[in-house]
């Protein structure tokens, strides 16, 4: 004989089995967080990284600026909404661990036809003693209900800690913003003062090449020069003074574009124009490669992604499991709003269990497991290309710093060479000792390798910056 309270069961435990058969694994990859031991042969611990922005940075002026540019800077405020998005996200998904609960107010009328089942039952029925079932008949339901999904696969716990993980990784792209923000002000900075320094430089040798030109002209007028001179010394002003209008140009988008920073219209920078040669780098201290583990933004931002995407995976492997659903009501329902209060006549409750998997066609669950396995592997290989793209970068500035001081010593004496073989050339060219060409090459090379100086300078400051950004300060 068919038992059917046997039967239910038993096709229950057979649904269940089904649906956790055959699960995928979990692709897990070993990460390779290694690194070279020191960035040079200099065995020094300190990290320059270590200290905050306010002191690393002594210029008055650009302390200012970069304090504006943090309170104000566009990118900066639309990565702080980013964290207030993924801050959110935590409580949407602290919400799915606790019971739903909600309120129903409910008001219907029904009729249905006197000649069908349900309109000659209702015909039949008295609900007193020579009375039927109102026709048409209302349905008025006061009910609170409650529903919810116990997390026996702990898939909605690991769906939480992966949105905690993904607001972590979000606070620590702000910080990869904020040190890439101080760098970029600080470099801009420098780049304006380094303009400053050559537009002073062409204006003062227009003003030596004018003097020359002068001389020619009144060596032209005694018949020691020809006109061919007069016309190259007054070419060479010619080009300085166009010179001069391109650095201003210059200027002017340096300006611009550290007022972009600064989130605010044109104006002038404040800066201190004055001694931009005398400057000097700031000391480097590299400290050992592991600290960029510890002190990079965006190679803890990368760790806490490929964190997050680990834990995606085990969600989306957790719906390959049955899930167990609760849901239960209790209210008054009744035809008539006299009835509504009528205790326990009126009264309604309900609670049921639902335990319910995937049995056959599970493509779009395989997909989704096979999708969050492959943006795990490839969090992986974001996080090692961080390490490594860290690791090269700063050992490029610390050669780049090394050889950019060996350049400028070589470059200051050039010019110290160039700047005496002007007032040499001018006394050769008086006493007929030298030619026009000759005074004009000199100068010529005597400004290209003072703007050089500067430029080397200006590049000298910046990557120290840089590698000061790259080391991972500039957001403490």
């Amino acid at each position: 004989m068919f038992n059917r309270k046997r039967y239910i069961p038993t096709l229950l435990a057979i649904s269940l089995a089904v649906a956790s058969c055959k699960v995928p694994s979990i692709v897990q990859q070993a990460e390779n967080r290694s690194v070279p031991e020191y960035f040079t042969d200099s065995r020094d611990t300190t990290n320059m990284a270590a200290l905050p922005w306010r002191a690393f940075f002594t210029d008055p002026n650009l302390v200012s600026l970069i304090d504006t540019a943090l309170k104000r800077n566009q990118e900066l405020n639309i990565m702080l909404q980013e964290i207030e998005i993924a801050k959110n996200d935590i409580l949407f998904r602290q919400g799915a661990l606790r019971p739903s609960v909600g309120a129903r107010l409910g008001l219907g009328v029904d009729k249905v036809g006197r000649y069908t089942s349900q309109g000659a039952g209702d015909a039949s029925t008295e609900i007193a003693p020579g009375k039927e079932v109102p026709d048409p008949l209302t349905d008025i339901t006061a009910s609170v209900y409650a529903k919810w999904e116990v997390d026996i696969w702990k898939k909605l716990r690991t769906a939480k800690q992966a949105a905690i993980t993904r607001y972590l990784s979000t606070v620590e792209g702000k910080n990869f913003v904020l040190t890439n923000l101080v760098a970029e002000v600080a470099n801009s900075y420098y780049e304006l003062l380094a303009l400053d320094n050559q537009l002073e430089i062409v204006s003062q040798n227009i003003a030596l090449q004018k003097n020359a030109l002068e001389v020619v002209r009144i060596q032209k007028e005694a018949a020691r020069a020809t006109e061919l001179a007069v016309q190259k010394f007054q070419a060479e002003v010619l080009k300085s003074q166009s010179l001069e209008f391109d650095i201003r140009q210059q200027i002017k988008e340096t300006e611009n574009r550290i007022n972009l920073l600064l989130a605010r219209y044109p104006q002038e920078i404040p800066r201190n124009r004055s001694n931009f040669l005398a400057m000097a780098p700031s000391a480097v201290q590299s400290g050992l490669p592991s600290h960029l583990l510890a002190n990079r933004p965006d190679i803890r931002q990368a760790e806490l992604e490929l964190a997050a995407a680990k834990l995606d995976v085990k969600v989306a492997r957790a719906e390959f499991y049955p899930s167990f659903g609760i849901t239960a009501a209790l209210g008054f329902q009744a035809f008539k709003p006299a009835y509504l209060v009528k205790f326990p006549e009126s009264m309604l409750y309900s609670l049921a269990g639902d335990l319910a998997g995937p049995l056959i066609n599970r493509n779009a669950i395989k997909a989704e497991f096979y999708s969050a396995n492959a943006r795990q592997v490839q969090a992986m290989y974001t996080y090692e290309k961080s390490i490594l793209n860290a690791y090269l970068e700063v050992a490029t500035q610390l050669s780049k710093i090394d050889n950019l001081r060996k350049s400028y010593e070589l470059k200051a004496k050039q010019v110290d060479a160039l700047t005496r073989s002007i007032d040499i050339a001018n006394d050769l060219f008086k006493s007929a000792r030298a030619d026009y060409f000759e005074v004009l090459m000199t100068q010529r090379d005597a400004l290209e390798a003072k703007l050089e100086l500067v430029e080397t300078k200006k590049e000298q400051l910046t990557s120290v910056i840089t590698v000061y950004r790259d080391l991972g300060g500039g957001w403490k």
